[in-house]
């Protein structure tokens, strides 16, 4: 079935100049981002803009990993709503897998957001990356993880509070089976073996765990393992012996307190949250180095949504890092970054490490030197907001 791409009248030249882009050199080590034009901020808070002008990104951060490049633009619905992980790249390149969490709805004479049900399937195998299939799945589609192998991806549905199964062959996507967990879930990762997963259980402050076996997935409610207010992003380390949660603290948004990222022993039996390191106000976005020698978190550190004259309002978010070594997790630096930062991508190397402005409509380019993380000062313009961002999976 054949799906055409969503477009809009403010998408314009700019748009259709960008989707002339060059073509995507075979695995040019791939980054997408979803940009969300739906979305506006001010001092009074969220607007609600007219549909139609979102953008989805993809950027090839391998030929030269600080001076990223913009490959092609799709005119695809998608949604800052949820954690910035609701799209997934296979480990081969071959497809990107994008959740659209909410449609847009008239609303008198504005709109207003309503769970969506779908999920984008982008080919990035021909000579310009292009939409082949649209998935219906549950309701508000958001955190989404992909294995190693690249046949199974999972998807966390908000409203439907339940995980999504999806077998992928080839080109192919399909939905084989739906995990009910009984309560709101945001994001959900899967281990480097591929016969675990990690579900973040947003009001319920805890992390589920679910068995994969022979292309089927289950739910012990009673590995459940408590952690801090309101998880909202679940990563696993290269190695599988750690997951950290990043706690949000305040049902995604800042409050001007600080807030944890939670440490998960994957060694134990079962796994049990083994500490808690404090990071600052609101973490979201969440990601663990390819090297598996850091983590960072990416603090919104009230920097939208919150009037100026507030106590805890800031003009920038930021970065905080945190050194793993063993089972000891420890923060050692913060970076500040633009306004709201969402998503973040280490390179495949760790060498680098990009975080989404969504305020800014950019990507601050971050060196790695060993533990040592830098500002480079250096950012790359985008047609839309970053609400999301992932990497090739490894």
């Amino acid at each position: 079935m054949s799906h055409k791409t969503l477009t809009g009248p403010g998408i314009g030249l700019a748009l259709a100049a960008a989707l002339a882009l060059a073509p995507a050199p075979a695995l040019a080590d791939l980054m997408i981002v979803g940009g969300d034009n739906k979305i506006g901020f001010d001092d009074t808070g969220v607007k609600l803009l007219a549909p139609g002008n979102d953008v989805v990104s993809v950027i090839d951060i391998g030929t030269d990993p600080e001076s990223p490049r913009i490959i092609a633009n799709l005119a695809l619905m998608n949604s800052l709503f949820g954690p910035p992980t609701n799209l997934v790249i296979t480990p081969d390149e071959r497809l990107a897998l994008v959740a659209n969490a909410m449609k847009w709805v008239a609303d008198g004479d504005g709109w207003k957001p309503k769970p969506d049900n779908r999920i984008h399937v982008i080919d990035l195998s021909g000579d310009r990356p292009r939409l082949i299939d649209t998935v219906v799945v549950d309701r508000q589609p958001s955190g989404m993880a992909i294995n190693r192998k690249g046949d199974l991806a999972l998807v966390a549905h908000r409203a439907g509070n339940s995980i999504g199964v999806l077998a992928i062959e080839g080109r192919t996507v399909r939905l084989i089976q739906t995990v009910e967990i009984g309560e709101q879930v945001a994001a959900v990762a899967i281990a480097p073996d591929g016969r675990r997963a990690l579900v973040a259980k947003f009001p319920g402050h805890k992390i589920a765990v679910l068995d994969i076996a022979d292309g089927r997935v289950s739910h012990d409610p009673a590995l459940d393992m408590p952690v801090g207010l309101w998880p909202y992003n679940i990563k696993i380390t290269p190695d599988g012996t750690l997951a950290l949660s990043a706690d949000n603290g305040n049902k995604g948004r800042s409050d001007g307190h600080v807030d944890t990222v939670s440490v998960i022993d994957l060694t134990t039996t079962p796994p049990r949250v083994i500490d808690r390191v404090v990071v600052g106000d609101a973490p979201e976005g969440l990601a663990i180095s390819p090297t598996g020698r850091i983590a960072v978190a990416i603090l919104l550190r009230g920097s939208a949504a919150v009037p100026p004259e507030s106590w805890f309002y800031n003009r920038n978010g930021s970065v905080v890092v945190l050194e793993i070594d063993g089972k000891s997790v420890r923060r050692i630096g913060e970076i500040e970054v633009g306004g709201l930062p969402e998503g973040v991508v280490f390179s495949p190397d760790g060498s680098h490490i990009y975080i989404g402005n969504f305020v800014d409509s950019n990507i601050s380019i971050l060196k790695v030197d060993g533990t040592e993380v830098t500002n480079t000062g250096r950012t790359l313009a985008l047609p839309a907001p970053p609400g999301s961002m992932r990497g090739t999976t490894p």
